[in-house]
């Protein structure tokens, strides 16, 4: 037979309040969705400068370097024009908000809601930088996902 423990419980944090997941799901999803038609937009209008390297006998003669050092200089050109480096980086940041998410909230709610979330702010965000415009199918896919995500955490709560 074993003695009771003796050692203190230790109380746990309460939980944050739902304001805090919800605030945290619409920054993610902002950040990974609005910013995808700017990183878009940059990337199109990108036209890189010339890198003499690229056209060297050396480089000109083989495939893979050719390959490699094209990458190379098409991401660093990338990554130095604000255009796609800033939306990019706010991007980046959402995904660190989201992996500091999914340590908190439910799994199980956390993906589908922010990826909705992403989806609908892709539309919006290209019906503003591209004038697209938003289809009714589109419309009624939107608010399908938002009835889907109401559906599950209804579930999850009720």
């Amino acid at each position: 037979m074993s003695a009771p423990s003796t050692e203190p419980s230790v109380p746990s944090a309460p939980p944050p309040p739902t304001i805090n997941y919800i605030l945290g799901f619409l920054l993610v999803g902002l950040a990974w969705g609005l910013t995808t038609p700017f990183i878009r937009r940059a990337a199109r209008s990108h036209n890189p400068p010339p890198h003499p390297i690229l056209s060297s006998p050396a480089v000109a003669s083989s495939f893979v370097r050719r390959r490699l050092y094209g990458a190379f200089f098409a991401a660093t050109d990338l990554l130095r024009n604000p255009r796609y480096a800033v939306p990019l980086l706010i991007n980046l940041t959402g995904s660190v908000w989201f992996f500091l998410l999914i340590g908190q909230a439910e799994l199980s709610l956390t993906v589908p809601i922010v990826n909705t979330l992403a989806f609908l702010f892709t539309v919006i965000g290209e019906w503003w930088v591209e004038n697209k415009v938003i289809s009714r199918q589109t419309m009624v896919g939107m608010v399908l996902s938002l009835c889907g995500i109401a559906l599950c955490v209804h579930s999850k709560t009720g």
